[in-house]
């Protein structure tokens, strides 16, 4: 049995001249996680601490979350707040989504469940074949009715935080859409919540999906659904 393990810690930007190196080298115990991993750092370089709950993960180059357990030769880098700003939870963007800065975002230490939801455009809708996808928004408003939305679930449910992000133009087939992530204390509501929140958006948020299809036509969702219900009846007797 492996009785420690050896990674690579990389500093960048504050980080750097707190600790006064790029990266160093580090052994633990096996087991430990991307979270203790900064709590030990943090005692070690006290000032660190002041970017607690601002900053996001990152193993082997990709993000991951707190709770990420690491392995031998792993390189791991705490991610302080970029140019652009913090994080936000809720946002509308041209941008590909990645969900594991929106859990690393919403994950808290009495969370014990953390849910997320991913819709993906797919090559068919209402029996036809789809090309590719393409959302439009009225994106400030969108952004606030995203917040309101999270803020009735998490009363509603009594959840931690919770994020969403949802794309806006050309989407192909297998990309991701919108992403909802909640934290709660138990699955039961963070299920409940998240699935309560994409009905939502698609109710109330002004975020707009056209269909494009492979026979080359193209059609707004909703349009259809409309023109059938307004169409004559045709009589079966």
């Amino acid at each position: 049995m492996t009785k420690s393990i050896t990674i690579t810690v990389r500093y960048f930007a504050a980080h750097r001249e707190i600790t006064g190196c790029s990266d160093e080298t580090l052994v633990l115990a096996p087991g430990t996680t991307v979270g203790a991993l900064w709590e030990m750092l943090t005692e070690r370089y006290p000032r660190l601490a002041g970017y607690s709950g601002r900053l996001l993960f990152a193993v082997n180059q990709e993000f991951a979350a707190s709770d990420h357990t690491l392995r031998d030769g792993d390189e791991v880098a705490f991610i302080p707040p970029v140019s652009g700003g913090a994080l936000q939870p809720f946002v509308v963007t041209p941008d590909p989504l990645d969900p594991a800065p929106l859990v690393a975002l919403v994950q808290a230490p009495d969370m014990g469940a953390i849910v997320t939801f991913a819709g993906v455009a797919r090559d068919n809708f209402g029996g036809r074949k789809t090309a590719f996808l393409e959302y439009e928004a009225y994106p400030g408003m969108a952004e606030a009715v995203l917040a309101q939305i999270a803020a009735e679930a998490r009363a509603r449910w009594q959840t931690g935080a919770i994020a969403v992000h949802h794309r806006i133009g050309r989407l192909e087939i297998g990309e991701t859409a919108v992403l909802v992530v909640v934290a709660a204390p138990h699955r039961r509501e963070a299920f409940a919540a998240a699935e309560w929140i994409m009905d939502r958006i698609k109710e109330v948020a002004p975020i707009w999906k056209k269909e494009h299809w492979a026979d080359g036509d193209a059609e707004w969702v909703g349009d259809e659904k409309e023109r059938k219900q307004k169409a004559p009846q045709r009589s079966t007797i």
